[in-house]
């Protein structure tokens, strides 16, 4: 096993991560089992648990510049780890080809949904949607005050947390932080700003992946520590990297380039699949 590539499987992890709040775990996967010849269920855990502390250490560093809304995140996450186990016992239940074809196919959703928003925010109607002041949502279910805060109603948690679950099992299915799902739904339904959804969104998926690993390991999951060290290294490395890129670069432009590299992974995944 290559351990300059382990460390760069991290990084490309880590980089994505970095620029847009999630989406990562989706390499992840192909990478471990693909690149490093690591099994599909151990790769999911040594995905969760890369994805987790990767996405822990961004959301404490959006935390300090003010950038996370602790209380929107919590409610999400606590449904999301509701979630997760109920996707590990899914997962234990599927066999591994069946899995990775499942995961390309949610890679592809992933990939369309990614460019569809890149799209939206290329239109000169909608580059003021990308300020970091908050704005008033136009779904009644979440509304927020003058001040924009979040007005936590029962039909709005039951909304977050709803959502959060549907995150949590895809996460102990196919160990994947659930970032894609996570920014979008904070933005659509809670009236978020990209900006704050993109840190709370790592504070989400830090909690979910833990929830995800913590039911790997009771199912049984063996872990490599050595790869999921180096893993975890390359992910912190391409995390910060990332965060600088995203800085100097146009949203929508890093959301096409990362559904290109989305769709052509997905491709090899159903390649492989099916002609085994």
């Amino acid at each position: 096993m290559s351990l300059p590539l382990t460390l760069l499987f991290g990084g490309v992890v880590g980089l994505s991560l970095g620029m847009t709040g999630g989406g990562g775990a989706i390499f992840a996967v192909p990478m471990l089992v693909y690149g490093l010849q690591v099994p599909a269920r151990e790769s999911i855990a040594i995905s969760l648990a890369a994805v987790g502390a990767t996405a822990m250490v961004g959301f404490v560093r959006r935390l300090k510049e003010g950038g996370v809304e602790v209380v929107t995140g919590l409610l999400f996450a606590v449904a999301g780890m509701v979630g997760a186990p109920a996707g590990t016992w899914i997962a234990s239940r599927i066999p591994d080809r069946v899995l990775l074809l499942l995961f390309a196919g949610l890679m592809l959703v992933v990939a369309i949904k990614m460019w569809m928003q890149a799209t939206k925010r290329s239109r000169p109607k909608l580059l003021n949607d990308l300020d970091c002041k908050e704005k008033p949502n136009p779904n009644p279910t979440c509304q927020r005050d003058d001040q924009g805060r979040l007005l936590l109603s029962s039909r709005c948690a039951m909304l977050l947390m709803v959502l959060g679950v549907a995150t949590g099992i895809l996460s102990g299915m196919f160990g994947v932080g659930g970032g894609f799902i996570i920014v979008p739904a904070l933005v659509l339904f809670s009236g978020m700003s990209m900006h704050r959804a993109i840190g709370t969104s790592l504070l989400v998926v830090a909690l979910v992946s833990g929830s995800g690993l913590i039911s790997q390991w009771t199912a049984g999951t063996a872990l490599n520590w050595t790869v999921t060290g180096l893993f975890v290294a390359g992910g912190l490395v391409g995390l910060f990297l990332g965060q600088s890129i995203a800085s100097k670069m146009k949203a929508e432009t890093l959301q096409r380039v990362f559904a290109v590299a989305i769709i052509l992974v997905a491709c090899f995944v159903v390649a492989r699949n099916v002609s085994a």
